[in-house]
């Protein structure tokens, strides 16, 4: 078996449209591109979002606020989720949070505070990059440990 003999077999195949062939194919003559005009010549059209000369949709709507190109994004972990997730599991190391899913690889993981009314109970070693306040007071209120791996 070759390439050529798999699916989708040869009578389903589509032909590819062959433009500029004759009148009989149906595409002679102005092979579709009509007559005359911009869109008709050789590497003719327009780029995209021109609008013919208007001010471009683009250009006519407000720019507002700041992109701030320093910012960093971290992914946000909930002390429940990581309760709930690490039953047992007495030290929770970055690896793991990634090993889980609990955060994509490709952010750094910020634990928050947030757990049930009735309080946070665990005494648990929990690595990350960064802590909220109340997460680092619950898990040390808790008797467990905080490494933050920034500052």
């Amino acid at each position: 078996m070759q390439l050529h003999e798999l699916y989708p077999f040869e009578p389903e195949r589509k032909n590819r449209k062959r433009i500029g062939r004759g009148s009989g194919s149906g595409w002679g003559k102005t092979s579709g591109k009509g007559h005359k005009g911009q869109n008709a010549r050789s590497g003719g059209g327009v780029r995209p979002g021109f609008e013919g000369g208007q001010m471009p949709l683009a250009r006519r709507l407000p720019k507002r606020g700041f992109k701030n190109p320093f910012r960093q994004a971290y992914g946000a972990v909930n002390l429940d989720t990581l309760v709930t997730a690490f039953e047992g599991q007495a030290e929770i190391t970055v690896e793991d949070i990634y090993a889980k899913g609990l955060c994509p690889k490709a952010l750094p993981v910020k634990v928050l505070g947030r757990f049930a009314e009735d309080g946070f109970k665990a005494k648990l070693t929990v690595e990350a990059h960064r802590f909220s306040q109340s997460a680092r007071e619950m898990i040390e209120k808790a008797g467990g440990t905080v490494k933050a791996l920034e500052g």
